[in-house]
């Protein structure tokens, strides 16, 4: 077997793995939700469930097919077309894993970081402390 069969059969793999990928985790996701749903009761927290598990599965099977075009594309003797589609299909594959994780944080990448660790922390703090100097808890006056 000589090394192109051998990436080619590589290539394969990974395809097959990403669309496993995407059907494993579209089955776990509905699991999910179906037992948050029984669990609480609530429709839209099992929604949401569902929603991000899925997205998130979504997001692993692009990386896992990107890899496989790259594999394919690298391996075989690439032309200026080859490369060019290779291009756009990564450029799609990179948009939509990109508004698919901003769907799922529910916040764009760059403003991460005011809604996660030491900025919710303090955010956290500084309403505590207002809720102190008011002597009031959860809207109410303190006895």
């Amino acid at each position: 077997m000589d090394s192109h069969a051998i990436f080619e059969t590589i290539g394969i793999a990974f395809e097959f793995v990403g669309v496993a990928a995407l059907a494993i985790g579209f089955i776990v996701s509905l699991v999910l939700a179906l037992s948050v749903w029984i669990r609480t009761g609530n429709g839209s927290t099992a929604f949401r469930t569902l929603r991000e598990s899925f997205g998130g599965t979504i997001l692993l099977g692009l990386e896992l097919l990107v890899a496989a075009d790259l594999v394919k594309t690298v391996t075989s003797s690439p032309t200026l077309t080859d490369a060019i589609v290779l291009g756009i299909i990564v450029v799609i594959r990179t948009i939509l894993s990109f508004s698919l994780q901003v769907e799922i944080d529910g916040v764009a990448p760059w403003r991460r970081a005011l809604v996660t660790g030491p900025e919710v922390l303090a955010r956290a703090a500084r309403k505590a402390t207002a809720t102190a100097a008011r002597g009031t808890t959860n809207g109410t006056p303190e006895a």
